[in-house]
């Protein structure tokens, strides 16, 4: 198998297996920002993006779905969707449907599953979906509160402090002028 980041490991996982879309978004951002040069930058915010489209969908944001889905298309570079398994022609027709079927309000939540075509890839995943006890390709838990409005019910203090304390250090730049 290609040598793919544990982090998109992760991700397809979260996407396909337990169609957690935050857990995707959070891996994969974190993978992005630790890697600001890496080549394939754009298509991993894409990923992100994608993840962050179907957590709204779900949710019921139709607006935040469009707009999340329209920028992926945009950001997912065709060489580098293809260097992560991914059948890019296949992926920017998936984004385009389902951002046209929410635009013209023909849109039911469902899940969807990301063209992978590497055999090694899709072999792993499953391999790894049996080691954790997960099913590949699982429909969401609808009736999961947790997983459908996870946002709202983490722990934001981290966040909330590291905001106060740039807010802090953006504040004593600007009186030391």
């Amino acid at each position: 198998m290609k040598p793919y980041p544990e982090a998109y490991i992760d991700y397809l996982l979260y996407f396909h297996a337990q169609r957690d879309y935050f857990e995707c978004h959070e891996v994969m951002e974190e993978f992005w920002k630790e890697h600001p040069g890496d080549a394939r930058s754009r298509t991993y915010v894409a990923l992100i993006q994608i993840a962050v489209g179907m957590y709204h969908i779900r949710r019921g944001n139709r607006t935040g779905a469009v707009k999340m889905l329209q920028s992926a298309g945009r950001n997912a570079e065709a060489p580098h969707v293809l260097s992560l398994g991914l059948n890019p022609d296949k992926l920017q027709e998936l984004l385009n449907q389902v951002w046209s079927s929410i635009e013209q309000n023909e849109f039911l939540y469902e899940d969807i599953n990301l063209p992978i075509t590497d055999p090694e890839l899709i072999d792993f995943c499953l391999k790894e979906c049996d080691r954790r006890g997960l099913i590949w390709q699982s429909p969401s838990l609808m009736e999961d509160e947790h997983l459908i409005q996870k946002h709202t019910r983490r722990d934001r203090s981290e966040v909330i402090n590291e905001r106060a304390r740039q807010q802090q250090i953006r504040k004593e730049k600007g009186g030391a002028r």
